[in-house]
């Protein structure tokens, strides 16, 4: 399959990587000295074991100069993708799936699902519907990213754990084109099953997101850390809580236990969350996608969310500053 990826990062790379050494015909976009190195030398994926091998897709600053897809990934992070929307049409075919792979809640949430609020915009993640209105929704296909990775050097990324994408047409359908996809990626070793319930899966995870990425970010600890710590556990807890009642409100089923939940990240050990490698980096941070979206849809519900709410104003005061500084912030060693 021709398969781009926009947003070459860690999952994106991981995805172009995988894609590309089982045969795929890959196209990564990116950008800045991570571009140069991957025109230059192509991309160095080294294993969670230790071994690694080396890519060499074609590397583009713009999707435009991709040419024709069958699939567009959107590797970025969700508050990037209203950049690129209108430069997507240059590389449809008639056929082409969008697959989205962002964190938190998507922008297509309320779409395809029926009920009160069939197509309302998620504004926290797609602020005046810009996305929405540029991606045609027949073209989506949601996922749920289970895997951790990180850009150690330009054009040299590393596999930290887990292989598993679920995949799902929006509307739970499984399609022809749906169940192709799945294919190509667990030739390419992934875990990709097609889920017919998207939506709890992704709440499923972002549980734990909402909660300990934000907390990570203003600690600086590691998910063990976190868990281990009783003051950080009990935070982490009662919003993980609230989170779950704004779910349960919309007709989210959780199927794993809050405490299992909880002893799931412990035992990832000792990982930086992406929203703390953000702040150490100096990036911006997916916190309305990950934190801002529950509140909202909290609102939407009629649920409140007063601990969640809390934690995202400290963590959003602390994005700004350090934007406002051009800065980054990293515990010295």
């Amino acid at each position: 399959m021709r398969i781009c990826v926009i947003g070459a990062g860690a999952i994106g790379g991981l995805l172009g990587a995988r894609l590309a050494k089982a045969g795929e015909e890959v196209t990564l976009v990116a950008r800045g000295p991570h571009l140069e190195a991957l025109k230059a030398n192509g991309l160095r994926f080294i294993e969670e074991d230790g071994s690694e091998f080396v890519v060499r897709p074609k590397a583009v600053s713009n999707v435009r100069e991709a040419g024709p897809q069958d699939v567009i990934v959107l590797g970025m992070k969700a508050h990037q993708v209203a950049a690129v929307v209108d430069d997507l049409a240059a590389a449809y075919t008639d056929d082409t799936m969008v697959l989205t792979a962002q964190n938190g809640i998507p922008y297509w949430y309320f779409m395809k699902l029926g009920g009160p609020h069939e197509g309302r915009i998620v504004e926290s993640v797609d602020p005046g519907g810009i996305v929405a209105r540029g991606i045609p929704i027949d073209r989506v296909i949601g996922s749920v990213v289970y895997p951790a990775a990180e850009i150690i050097a330009p054009g040299v990324l590393k596999h930290i754990e887990g292989n598993r994408f679920s995949i799902s047409e929006i509307d739970g359908a499984e399609s022809s084109r749906v169940r192709q996809l799945s294919e190509t990626l667990r030739n390419a070793g992934f875990k990709a099953p097609v889920t017919s319930d998207i939506r709890s899966e992704i709440w499923t995870k972002l549980w734990g997101n909402l909660s300990f990425n934000p907390i990570s970010a203003l600690t600086h600890a590691t998910l063990v850390d976190i868990c281990q710590f009783p003051m950080t556990r009990e935070l982490a807890a009662k919003m993980m809580t609230e989170a779950q009642h704004v779910g349960e409100a919309l007709g989210i089923a959780f199927r794993v236990s809050l405490e299992k939940r909880i002893a799931g990240a412990e035992a990832v050990g000792k990982h930086k969350t992406s929203m703390l490698q953000d702040i150490e980096q100096g990036r911006a941070p997916e916190i309305a996608a990950l934190v801002g979206s529950i509140i909202e849809l909290g609102q939407v519900a009629g649920v409140p969310t007063p601990h969640i709410q809390a934690v995202y104003a400290l963590v959003s005061l602390l994005a700004k500053t350090l934007a406002e500084q051009k800065g980054k912030l990293k515990i010295a060693q």
